[in-house]
């Protein structure tokens, strides 16, 4: 139960207080004070350490808290709504009873609410409780470690007086705490009656020893003392950095594309092509909403180089009117901070940032920090370039990729006016209605320039999300999510077998879901993997189930509902790369394929049902196929952001090419149902969310499915 802490309660032993970071300030350390919390009477004080000697742990021990990242250096991460897991190890000498609260700490430093922890292993004396904020900000949360008279006298009391050792005293000293626990000033008046009469059953001489003792023991009493706990020896732990944000930070389903192929036009008898514009990419935005997207995301519409200029396929050589990659940013025309006079003008784009808001969507742009030879900063300030020793400037490389047409930044150069120039270009996307950013390979630049950045823009918009496209190293990927990234491309895009996709699933959902956002996409503009390129129809419809029901947000690329799965030989992406050239498509052609369907079924489920858009909550199943994957997610009211409980069940085949079946092993405890006698009895109403179909299954179903008929069942879970 979560409960505001009356402002009167202080704590009877208390550490030095910490800062945001975590780290304890030795002036806002006090000395203990012979007083319980949410008690006014007086309990043992811990005795004054010597000059020098102050012990770093509290009487009650509190330690392994988290989620803490790295001592409390970078926040865990919630949105408004989302319940986060507390978790502490609390112990103590010998054998009284002990316990802990989770205390949520808002903003402006004020306890906002706490929850009595529970014990989830008695053995590791391991606690646990979920604690939910209710605004954006900086907040923090803390363990309070205590002891648990009560839970003392209940155990020994329970023990002697049925043994018939010591019983008047046992029952003497329940009547005294009970009624000490009863004088306190924020008890209610209900609470106090109920402890009066226990302390009168308690001291009943007439009646008979067991029935005194159950008179302390009462339901009635435990209630009370559960939102009234008596606490001693009071052990708060640092107050640790937990940064809330808006819902979309975590939850959202991305639509990419390229604003300059819808509407371009080719003229047939001149063989040149005209770019289409901001305004008839509007066009094509209620489709886009018609599917059930959230987010559209441009890449870059920024004037484009012509040094160097790449032609179709990543070609060195460009023919009349290749218009070059977007990513190739800067001419005379601008840099970062202009849009291609092609594209339009600022107010074109203020009409399509408010088009796309009037049908329920927000705007990603692309900001991807580097520059084509033509731009503007290259003249302005060569210093924020390298230099080679022959003089000339270098390009981007990925060995043994080359980007002749793109200079990268040098970030040590002149950082400070690398700094503030980003930072104001950024702010012009920001005054024009951009609340999302796509930020392309961001791994490339330091983290300095990232967590300082980042933690600017928050702290006065804290409104805009920002994606991390970074396929790299581990250590990297998580890192840039802890310094302040809201959300991160991942590798899913890369596991294809059932046992990869589990691993993979549990590894986001588990511990690294307390600062790092999974976004799953199945192909992006760079990419499409062997498992897209030779699964056909039923890759796309495969991928797209797991990426929308494996992570709340997720993402496609424009394209995929007509299955654009055609390599350029020897690399993983598409052949006729979107990149170097305009692209308009046969939008109609899209119905006849199913995907689109799909995908807005899907988005429409995920919209309907709380378990998906929650990270955690996540436990794969066992089948009895290697080409079958299930998993369940689940939250509960308290964890659900609508209050109500909800459990989605999906089972997909993995093999694009062969229908495949299997007997699925369901944990009926982790979906929130309890096992029947009858081992083979059915147990759930299965509700199939894509199909409609509805199926009374036992802990034991046996599913067959074909890969594009019906590849997989996303099951809505009702108890029978």
């Amino acid at each position: 139960m979560t409960q505001t802490p009356p402002p009167s309660q202080q704590p009877a032993d208390v550490l030095p207080t910490p800062d945001r970071a975590g780290a304890p300030s030795a002036a806002a350390a006090v000395e203990p004070v012979a007083t319980s919390a949410r008690s006014s009477a007086p309990v043992p004080a811990t005795p004054t350490p010597p000059s020098g000697h102050r012990p770093s742990i509290g009487r009650i021990p509190v330690v392994d808290v988290g989620p803490v990242l790295e001592a409390g250096r970078w926040p865990a991460k919630a949105v408004v709504g989302e319940a986060v897991e507390v978790t502490a190890t609390v112990f103590r000498e010998g054998h009284d009873a002990v316990a802990a609260t989770a205390v949520l700490v808002a903003p402006d430093g004020s306890d906002h609410s706490w929850v009595r922890m529970d014990v989830v292993n008695k053995g590791l004396d391991t606690y646990r409780a979920e604690l939910v904020a209710d605004a954006v900000g900086t907040w923090g949360f803390r363990v309070e470690g205590w002891s648990d008279p009560y839970g003392t006298w209940r155990h020994d009391a329970a023990v002697k007086v049925e043994a018939g050792v010591d019983v008047e005293l046992m029952l003497a000293e329940g009547a005294a705490l009970l009624e000490r626990a009863a004088a306190r000033p924020d008890v209610p008046a209900h609470h106090r009656s109920v402890l009066g009469e226990a302390v009168a059953g308690l001291r009943d001489t007439h009646r008979q020893p067991a029935d005194r003792l159950a008179a302390g023991l009462a339901p009635q009493v435990e209630a009370a003392l559960a939102e009234h706990p008596v606490r001693e020896f009071l052990s708060p732990s640092p107050v640790y950095p937990l940064v809330v944000q808006r819902e979309r930070a975590l939850v959202g389903s991305w639509y990419e594309f390229f604003p300059r192929s819808e509407g371009a036009t080719y003229d047939e008898a001149t063989g040149t092509w005209t770019s289409g514009t901001l305004r008839t990419a509007a066009e094509r935005l209620p489709a886009i909403a018609a599917m059930g997207f959230d987010v559209v995301y441009l890449t870059p519409i920024h004037p484009i180089g012509t040094t160097h200029r790449k032609g179709r396929n990543n070609s060195l050589t460009t023919e009349p009117g290749d218009p070059g990659s977007p990513y190739a940013i800067g001419s005379e025309d601008g840099g970062h901070d202009a849009i291609h006079p092609e594209l339009g003008t600022f107010d074109d784009f203020d009409f399509f940032v408010a088009r796309a808001r009037e049908l329920g969507m927000e705007v990603a742009l692309d900001v991807a920090l580097q520059c084509s030879p033509d731009h503007p900063w290259v003249k302005e300030h060569p210093e924020w370039f390298t230099t080679r020793i022959d003089g000339t400037i270098a390009y981007a490389e990925n060995p043994p990729k080359k980007y002749q047409d793109i200079y990268p930044l040098n970030f040590d150069n002149d950082p400070e006016g690398i700094y503030a120039e980003m930072r104001r270009m950024l702010q012009v996307w920001i005054d024009h209605g951009v609340t999302a950013f796509r930020v392309d390979n961001p791994h490339t630049k330091p983290l300095t320039f990232w967590e300082r950045i980042l933690g600017d823009i928050a702290e006065r918009h804290p409104d805009v999300v920002f994606l991390s496209e970074a396929f790299t190293r581990p250590a990297m990927m998580h890192t840039l999510a802890k310094i302040g990234f809201h959300q991160s491309y991942t590798y899913f895009t890369w596991r294809n077998t059932k046992a990869e996709l589990a691993e993979y699933l549990k590894e986001v959902s588990g511990p690294a879901a307390a600062y790092m956002r999974p976004s799953f996409w199945p192909t992006t503009h760079d990419i499409l993997t062997p498992y897209m390129q030779h699964g056909g129809a039923a890759a796309f419809a495969i991928r797209a189930v797991l990426a929308a029901t494996g992570s709340p947000t997720w993402g496609i690329y424009s394209g995929y509902e007509l299955v654009e799965n055609v390599p350029r030989p020897g690399v993983e992406e598409q052949i006729d790369n979107e990149k170097y050239e305009f692209k308009p498509r046969d939008w109609a052609a899209a119905e006849d394929l199913g995907i689109a369907r799909l995908l807005g079924r899907l988005n429409q489920v995920r919209r309907e049902h709380p378990a998906l858009q929650r990270l955690r909550g996540l436990k794969v199943h066992r089948t009895s196929n290697d080409s079958i994957l299930c998993f369940s997610r689940r939250v509960t009211a308290s964890q659900s952001p609508t209050g109500q409980e909800d459990t989605v069940i999906v089972v997909v085949n993995t093999d694009p090419h062969n229908t495949r079946d299997a007997v699925v092993d369901l944990d009926l405890e982790a979906i929130g149902l309890a096992s029947p006698q009858d081992e083979d009895a059915p147990v759930l109403a299965a509700h199939d969310l894509l199909s409609g179909a509805v199926y009374a299954w036992g802990a034991h179903p046996y599913v067959r499915l074909d890969p594009w008929a019906q590849c997989a069942h996303v099951i809505s879970v009702r108890p029978l």
